[in-house]
């Protein structure tokens, strides 16, 4: 395929990045490069993954300072056009890195601009700028905040590039609202039930709840260090907020009512390993486009397919909630707040547009609130579903598009309700539950 002469929009925005690239135009050869004389990827044959061929020497490619074209273009010497090899082996792999470079830097005049500016700010911060690994895989270096890292091996997505594992325990957060009743209360079993964990390296609660914190021979006792964190703000977002003392990549999120066992923890923790860039828990949710209304809709009906999964009791690595807190614009953090709801669907649609995956459901377990429409739970409210309905329309027109991915699958432990001896079963409770 011979490169795409496409001149439009994209000539102002490639011409800032390359004069900012070249301030010296003594710099260049004597062939001018003009940005209409570049592949542009801006074009629909790179939205349909075809491949650049480019034979034409000195060439400035688009944002080459940080991308690899090699891995998604046929480059070779106009001089040697017959000495061009076969590379019929290489063609899925270039058609996907085109298609990934096409949506993650050049699918919109936003993309293409926001691109532009990071690449100039790690020019300027460089001793905090990203490296090529971070650009040139998925889910791209705009996700991949440097403020938070510039080690591959810190963030969920490269672990398998990198040849590492994360880390073999985890942190619970769990989210408290109400005062301690009883030593009987959910909370208090919740946090044994978790305690009880062997991935368990420790409990945080953040005590969101207007009453003052109850002193800490209130709290039971745990083989694991439980700390307790007062919100500052006593806001919803906060539940997300990258606290200094979550140290391990994995957090267990967990709502105060949550009903878990200690096996269902460890069940989902060893499922999270082998997905630590996604969400991994038990309440499922899904949405649907609503063609009478001309809007999406959220559904808690229990189908044969799901979008989302609550973070009431889930598991997701460290990173997300950094990202949650400073890359999801204040305008929709302000909306959680006020709203006292939604910030597990913001969660979701941070994470599946991240992924462009689905969340992992683990086990058919239905039920996981104990006390899920009492007077003090947020889901006894008749306007809680009705708020849930006008998030989904707000985040997805924020991104741009809808970003959650309907998914069928469902992790099960091995021989789950087979009819074998209960002795050979790991997870020997669950099926009871």
């Amino acid at each position: 395929m011979s490169p795409v002469l496409d001149p439009g929009w994209f000539f102002l925005t490639f011409l800032l990045y390359f004069l900012l690239r070249f301030p010296n135009p003594n710099t260049l050869n004597n062939t001018m490069i003009l940005p209409f004389g570049v592949v542009s990827l801006t074009s629909p044959s790179s939205q349909a993954a075809c491949i650049p061929f480019i034979l034409s020497n000195g060439w400035e490619l688009p944002f080459s300072e940080v991308i690899d074209w090699r891995k998604a273009a046929i480059i070779g010497d106009e001089r040697l056009l017959l000495q061009v090899g076969k590379c019929y082996e290489m063609i899925l792999a270039l058609r996907q890195q085109t298609q990934f470079l096409w949506d993650a830097y050049f699918s919109s005049v936003a993309k293409i601009v926001l691109t532009t500016l990071e690449i100039i700010q790690d020019r300027v911060d460089s001793h905090v700028s990203r490296n090529r690994l971070l650009w040139n895989s998925l889910p791209s270096g705009l996700y991949a905040l440097p403020q938070y890292s510039i080690d591959p091996a810190q963030f969920p997505f490269y672990y398998g590039i990198l040849g590492k594992s994360p880390s073999q325990q985890f942190t619970a957060v769990i989210h408290s609202v109400t005062p301690l009743q009883s030593q009987i209360s959910p909370v208090m079993k919740l946090i044994i039930a978790v305690a009880k964990s062997k991935f368990c390296a420790q409990i945080v609660v953040l005590w969101n709840c207007d009453k003052p914190l109850p002193p800490r021979n209130k709290w039971p006792s745990t083989s694991v260090p439980l700390t307790v964190v007062e919100g500052q703000t006593k806001m919803m977002s906060s539940r997300f907020f990258p606290y200094d003392v979550i140290l391990t990549d994995a957090v267990l999120s967990l709502d105060e009512d949550s009903v878990l066992s200690t096996n269902e923890v460890d069940f989902a923790f060893i499922v999270w390993q082998s997905f630590p860039d996604r969400i991994v828990g038990y309440p499922a949710r899904s949405h649907y486009w609503d063609s009478s209304r001309s809007r999406w809709g959220y559904t808690s009906k229990w189908t044969n397919d799901y979008s989302m999964v609550l973070t009431g009791a889930a598991f997701y690595h460290r990173y997300y909630h950094y990202l949650f807190t400073h890359y999801v614009p204040t305008s929709l953090l302000t909306m959680v707040d006020h709203m006292a709801n939604c910030e597990d669907i913001l969660m979701n649609f941070l994470v599946s547009a991240v992924t462009k995956q689905p969340p992992i459901k683990v086990t058919q377990k239905k039920q996981y609130k104990e006390t899920m429409m009492t007077q003090a739970s947020r889901w006894a409210d008749p306007d809680h579903f009705a708020q849930r309905q006008t998030c989904m329309n707000t985040f997805s027109h924020w991104l741009g598009f809808m970003p959650l991915v309907h998914s069928q699958m469902r992790l099960d432990p091995v021989l789950f309700r087979d009819q074998v001896s209960i002795l050979r079963k790991k997870y020997r409770d669950i099926e009871r539950l």
